[in-house]
């Protein structure tokens, strides 16, 4: 197997074909179903408790051995949005998946659900009636703790933690005057060398969401603003050993694993009704690589593509049409004139449903993060699908560059993904083909002009920025934004804060008593046939799935 060292120099001019996968899909227009997912398709906008809405994967910087695993949910969380703010949903499951050999199936999950301790009954209408400074204060009428199970190669879930405390949305400073301190106690070691976090956090996804203006006003005029600065996420983090996800727990022999979330609701349920997730469940809500939601199957099939698993994903001839002959480049080439690259982009499909390997036969000659580089997979059984690779072989990078893979730097994304990663300029510039050429394409080289987070991230578990305070809206519904106030105390956080949008707000358990039934799995039904299997058998050399 090629190791990423020498696949490096490859890799420039080349590889970044790879991002491109997470932009071909960035390249198929409006709407897909599963991935970077912040309000992303019709039905999952209505529930956004149980809303995906980006994964991070990698190896962890500060512990050798330990890769991490980062998930949020809950898109554009207002701070100033009592009185219930923003608590998980107590009527769902919500996972962290990985598939190590590569059939698309889930080797491992790890699955939390959550629980209510609400004290406030009728004597108010409070979250908290004085400052909380510890999670157990008296003070925090409502709180919430997890249950954490785990279960390997199909076998039945173990119960790893319970009644494990959930760090609370943040009032604000008066009320939560240190809530370094209730995000530290929220933090759990648990047996086995596991690190666990749940509660909320800064939102770490950077970018200017004025792409959907005609591409940035038409003109790149519409560029600068984080989109989602001041607003915060809700937070599932956890880090486990290389041994625990490797196939055959070997990650030296087979060091690259794909992960994706899920949520899953009860197929027929009624707000208002106590105890824990009965029933049939169905999925909700799933992702893997960033921006796959928005801008690539098309809105027809974003609810369904949601309720799916990633072994089916080869079944769906749609979205094979959209990487092999994506949107994004011919809009870009009608509104700014750079000429669109040539199709078909067989070269995406391959990257985006595969990962990187020699193994494939396909255009990029370097091994990176395919499940078939493992040495112990059966590639008979591979099954090309969409989910977030990481090659835990990959040396932690001392200097990381936002531009990951496409820059050189293998740690970054799309093997992978760090906080730090600029997926958004990454797939822009892949799906333009600088993968192809070698060099960025310089009409769009400043990108979105949104280059790092507003808040920073921590340099250990769980990384992600503490949650803001102060509110999003200070412009007055002028539109002219304000300052953001990030509360994680960076001196450099950006001085605008994004535009106030009008999300419904947090859905959960108890507040109403609307009968509300999840159908997604009649839409799945309709996806098509698996034609995809026809054409991928027609590619010379290509390992039929």
């Amino acid at each position: 197997m090629t190791t990423p060292t020498r696949a490096g120099r490859r890799w420039r001019a080349a590889a970044a074909t790879l991002v491109a996968a997470g932009v071909a899909f960035a390249g198929l227009g409006p709407g897909t179903s599963s991935a970077s997912s912040h309000r992303e398709a019709p039905l999952i906008a209505a529930d956004p408790a149980v809303d995906n809405t980006d994964l991070y994967a990698f190896v962890s910087p500060e512990r050798a051995g330990y890769v991490t695993f980062i998930a949020n949910w809950q898109p554009f969380e207002e701070p100033s949005g009592g009185p219930n703010f923003y608590p998980f949903a107590t009527d769902a499951v919500y996972n962290i998946n990985v598939d190590s050999d590569g059939d698309a199936k889930a080797d491992a999950v790890f699955r939390w659900t959550f629980q209510n301790i609400d004290r406030r009954g009728g004597d108010t209408f409070l979250y908290a009636n004085g400052p909380v400074t510890s999670l157990d204060d008296e003070n925090l009428l409502f709180r919430q703790t997890y249950t954490l199970e785990s279960s390997f190669h199909g076998e039945p879930f173990k119960t790893r933690v319970t009644g494990a405390p959930v760090a609370p949305s943040r009032v604000g400073k008066a009320t939560m005057p240190d809530y370094a301190k209730l995000r530290n106690d929220a933090n759990k070691r648990l047996p086995g060398g596991w690190n666990v976090y749940a509660g909320q956090a800064d939102d770490p996804f950077y970018l200017d969401l004025r792409v959907f203006d005609l591409l940035y006003g038409g003109d790149l005029s519409e560029v600068g603003q984080d989109t989602l600065a001041g607003y915060n996420v809700n937070t599932i983090a956890l880090q486990v050993p290389f041994s625990d996800v490797a196939l055959k727990g070997d990650a030296k022999r087979n060091p690259v694993i794909g992960i994706w979330t899920t949520t899953e609701r009860a197929k027929t349920r009624v707000t208002g009704q106590a105890g824990p997730v009965t029933g049939e469940k169905v999925q909700v809500s799933r992702l893997g690589n960033p921006l796959v939601n928005e801008v690539v199957v098309p809105a027809s099939l974003k609810d369904a593509f949601n309720s799916i698993s990633p072994d089916k994903d080869a079944g769906i001839p749609a979205v094979v049409a959209r990487v092999t002959d994506p949107e994004l480049p011919k809009l870009i080439e009608g509104i700014y004139k750079v000429p669109a690259p040539a199709t078909p982009r067989n070269d995406l499909v391959e990257i985006f449903l595969t990962g990187i390997t020699t193994k494939a036969n396909g255009p990029i000659k370097a091994d990176l993060n395919s499940q078939l580089n493992n040495a112990d997979v059966v590639a008979a059984n591979f099954r090309p699908s969409e989910m977030l690779r990481l090659n835990l072989g990959v040396p932690v990078t001392a200097q990381p560059n936002r531009l990951g893979v496409l820059a050189g730097d293998l740690q970054g994304f799309p093997n992978g993904r760090r906080l730090t990663d600029d997926v958004v300029d990454i797939s822009v510039q892949a799906v333009e083909g600088a993968a192809q050429t070698g060099k960025l394409v310089d009409a769009l080289a400043a990108g979105d002009k949104v280059d790092a987070n507003d808040n920073a991230f921590s340099g250990s578990f769980p990384y992600v920025a503490l949650p803001n305070s102060e509110s999003v809206n200070k412009g007055g519904g002028t539109g002219a934004g304000g300052a953001a106030g990030g509360a994680a105390g960076n001196p450099s956080a950006s001085a605008e804060a994004a535009q106030p949008d009008t999300t419904p707000s947090a859905f959960e358990s108890g507040m109403g008593m609307t009968a509300v039934a999840v159908s997604t799995s009649a839409i799945a039904a309709g996806l098509g046939t698996l034609l995809f299997v026809g054409w991928w058998r027609r590619r010379r050399g290509m390992i039929q799935p």
